[in-house]
């Protein structure tokens, strides 16, 4: 196997990005061509590519937003990593768990699928069933805090904390 076989491989490790971004550049290469057989023909008209811009003040309130839910969001996670709120701090442990068991069961997008159908679905349910649920909840919350205050008292009760230092700041 020679010179051909070796194109070959290369096709067929190319092959599978181009139907990615087929779309836009067969987009852009018909707005090319439609463009340039105006210049020769001229009785039709170039198609109207309208021009984007954003406000300033939009994006500098965005970004100020933005930065506020950031700095919002880190104080949170310290405030989970210090352990100040052991709950919550089991909580959050809980859900990372989960979420890794699931994460190695299916794929990135198979979750995205899988969050945004339920997203979709569970508020039209609860709608629906909201009595039921309610009183599940109650139910599975009381129990939840039952098994909590057993745990509490056997094992966490007994885990020496020490005191906290904040950090000086400049």
């Amino acid at each position: 196997m020679g010179q051909g076989s070796k194109r070959t491989n290369k096709l067929k490790r190319i092959i599978p990005y181009v139907p990615k971004s087929g779309v836009f550049l067969t987009t852009t290469i018909i707005i090319f061509i439609y463009e340039l057989t105006y210049g020769f023909v001229g009785f039709w008209s170039p198609p109207h590519i309208p021009e984007l811009s954003i406000p300033e003040d939009v994006a500098v309130s965005v970004a100020l937003r933005l930065r506020y839910d950031i700095n919002r969001s880190f104080a949170v996670l310290r405030d989970i990593a210090s352990g100040r709120d052991l709950r919550k701090f089991l909580m959050v442990i809980a859900g990372l768990w989960v979420l890794s068991i699931i994460g190695s069961c299916c794929n990135f997008l198979t979750l995205f699928y899988i969050v945004f159908v339920t997203l979709h679905t569970v508020p039209v349910l609860y709608e629906k069933y909201e009595d039921k649920v309610d009183s599940f909840a109650e139910k599975a919350m009381a129990g939840i805090k039952k098994h909590y205050a057993t745990v509490h008292a056997k094992c966490l009760s007994k885990i020496p904390r020490g005191a906290l230092k904040e950090k000086k700041q400049l």
